[in-house]
């Protein structure tokens, strides 16, 4: 796509989330915004449809049945370099952040994330307390963040990972079912 947009001038956006619900509701969103928006239920999906033709933004969920939110990240880069990428989902943390800006995303939200801070992120318009700024983190998110650094080490093994962090595997089963604290 070029800079000047889709049909009538329209940012073209590809949306790419596992969960209709959401996908759905913040499509109509980025619409009332002025994107001109695709939806894709999976990485596959999204894949194909930016080769067809390349989204000048997107918006990809990081953990999604088939091609995690990563895979589809480099894909949509390789295919044009010139795609701002921003990842969205509702495992966050700060070992993650940093891996898929390291791969090329521009930024990275935690859901629920609304329509206007994304639109913030993509555009660059991301004020003094923007949401991919990142504070000092609670006790209990530093820990959380941790675990899955070490899980992310760990290749998602679940029972290595308690090994280096001194833990029993079901405890730290039961730490991964939570959802991250907030900061």
């Amino acid at each position: 796509m070029s800079q000047e947009g889709g049909k009538d001038g329209a940012l073209t956006l590809l949306l790419v989330d596992d969960d209709e619900v959401l996908r759905e509701r913040l499509a109509r969103a980025l619409r009332e915004r002025g994107f001109e928006v695709t939806t894709a239920p999976g990485g596959a999906e999204a894949i194909a449809l930016a080769r067809r033709d390349a989204p000048e933004y997107a918006v990809v969920d990081l953990r999604m049945p088939g091609p995690s939110g990563i895979e589809v990240l480099e894909a949509l880069r390789a295919i044009d370099p010139a795609t701002r990428v921003l990842m969205l989902t509702g495992y966050g943390s700060i070992a993650t952040a940093v891996d898929a800006t390291r791969r090329g995303a521009i930024g990275y939200l935690s859901k629920p994330a609304d329509a206007d801070e994304i639109v913030a992120e993509l555009l660059g318009r991301s004020g003094p307390h923007a949401p991919s700024e990142i504070d000092t983190p609670s006790l209990a998110r530093a820990e959380w963040e941790h675990i899955q650094r070490v899980l992310a080490d760990c290749n998602g093994n679940v029972s290595e990972s308690a090994r280096r962090l001194g833990l029993h595997r079901r405890s730290l089963q039961r730490k991964l079912q939570k959802y991250p604290p907030q900061r």
